[in-house]
């Protein structure tokens, strides 16, 4: 992340966590030894693969006791991109109709369900085998992008929530309607970067990225979770000592939702 020709950060990755705090340090307030919280830790220098984690306390929030330790660990950092991607960047809004492309993964299916609050169209993207999911989450459309090209259907959408990012802003500006927003949360340097400048340069379609901020939106995605109004989708689970299968589990692309790693209690 960030690096020219190495890692920035070499040390463990992982920035979704969720677990029992053990220990805490003469200044918090918020938190107890005991209590069970989750958070991001892609501003705290990451470090969530392992068996104990330190993150600062604005990083974390109580976990309810609903919610299960892998459905937490879902939550925050996918919830908060779909939140400030479609609410924050997107102004989402009723009416309008709405794509996702990649909602069959950790973002994408947390955005499907938040689009659906807001009483729109919603039409997500992605491969074959992901295509019921979606559906059972509530899209009002689906398309499978191996058989179908959303960019040359002549449909045209008033907001686009891009989680793949790995095409060329001039393909969504063809399935922009007029005034439409697209949103990007991230994705290949060299999109990311059309994007920024796209954005600068051409003022007829909004081109923008997500400058994401981390743990912002947890109270919301706990109130809609407590509400029955988002669920987190889990794949499957492995064990910390097989973190690397998982890793290639996800490089297949095939998954639905998140892949979780679990430790030993």
């Amino acid at each position: 992340m960030f690096g020219l020709l190495k890692p920035k950060n070499e040390g463990l990755h992982g920035c979704d966590i969720a677990g029992k705090i053990e220990g805490i340090g003469r200044n918090v307030t918020r938190f107890k030894v005991g209590d069970e919280v989750f958070g991001d830790l892609s501003e705290e220098g990451w470090g969530a693969f392992a068996e104990y984690a330190c993150a600062g306390e604005s990083e974390l929030a109580l976990k309810p006791s609903s919610m299960t330790f892998e459905e937490a660990a879902c939550l925050s950092h996918g919830g908060n991109l779909a939140v400030q991607g479609l609410i924050d960047h997107g102004k989402i809004e009723s009416g309008q109709k709405v794509l996702i492309n990649g909602g069959g993964g950790s973002t994408g299916t947390l955005a499907i369900q938040i689009a659906k609050l807001f009483d729109v169209e919603v039409t997500a993207v992605d491969r074959t085998e992901k295509l019921d999911v979606m559906l059972t989450l509530g899209a009002d459309h689906v398309i499978d992008y191996t058989k179908e090209d959303f960019t040359q259907n002549n449909k045209k959408y008033d907001l686009i929530l891009d989680v793949k990012t790995t095409r060329s802003v001039f393909d969504f500006q063809r399935a922009l309607s007029p005034n439409g927003v697209y949103v990007t949360v991230g994705g290949a340097t060299s999109r990311i970067l059309q994007v920024v400048l796209y954005g600068k340069l051409f003022r007829k379609y909004r081109m923008l990225m997500v400058m994401y901020k981390a743990n912002k939106d947890l109270n919301y995605l706990i109130e809609h979770f407590e509400a029955g109004k988002l669920k987190p989708v889990i794949d499957k689970c492995f064990p910390l000592e097989k973190t690397a299968e998982a890793f290639q589990y996800f490089g297949e692309g095939r998954f639905k939702g998140k892949i979780v790693v679990t430790m030993k209690v």
